[in-house]
């Protein structure tokens, strides 16, 4: 987390599920963006085959996804489905070609429709924490880990007075 900016950074959770993350910030300094959810748009299979095989191997019953959106929708779940695990921490992912990468969309993909929410799965951390609006997710995508709230602010409106989230600096 404390790396250069496009490195993975995976960690677990619940000692049991890994989270990808994307360093943010100037290397150096904590700052990560939290991978919640991919839409899954190839090797459904594939996806399907390695959540079996998590499950199986925490000797746990494979839940079965609701459909091909649910196989990665969740920071766990996207673990399991790319079998993503903490020997991936420190990969470049703006490297092409790295095994896991970032891409960005290919010309004539479905536009994105950004929408920025509070986070969710921190009631713990109390206010403001719980009201920042540091959710981004793509209002078009089946594949959510939850749905974005009515009213959600498109990326145009950042949390004023707080740091934007998507630079790092003062809004």
């Amino acid at each position: 987390m404390f790396g250069p900016p496009g490195m993975a950074y995976v960690y677990l959770v619940y000692g049991m599920y890994d989270c990808l993350n994307v360093v943010s910030g100037r290397d150096g300094a904590a700052s990560a963006v939290l991978v919640r959810a991919v839409e899954p748009l190839a090797g459904i299979e594939a996806m399907v085959e390695a959540r079996r095989a998590f499950a199986a191997r925490r000797a746990r019953p494979a839940a079965s996804p609701r459909g091909q959106h649910d196989l990665a929708s969740g920071p766990g779940r996207l673990c399991a489905a790319f079998s993503i695990d903490r020997s991936f921490s420190g990969a470049d992912l703006c490297d092409p070609d790295g095994v896991l990468h970032l891409e960005v969309p290919a010309p004539g993909d479905r536009p994105a429709v950004p929408a920025w929410s509070p986070r969710i799965g921190v009631a713990y951390a109390g206010e403001p924490w719980t009201s920042i609006a540091w959710r981004l997710a793509d209002l078009t995508s089946p594949a959510l880990s939850a749905p974005i709230p009515a009213g959600a602010r498109d990326e145009s409106d950042p949390e004023p007075g707080l740091p934007d989230p998507r630079s790092g600096s003062q809004a």
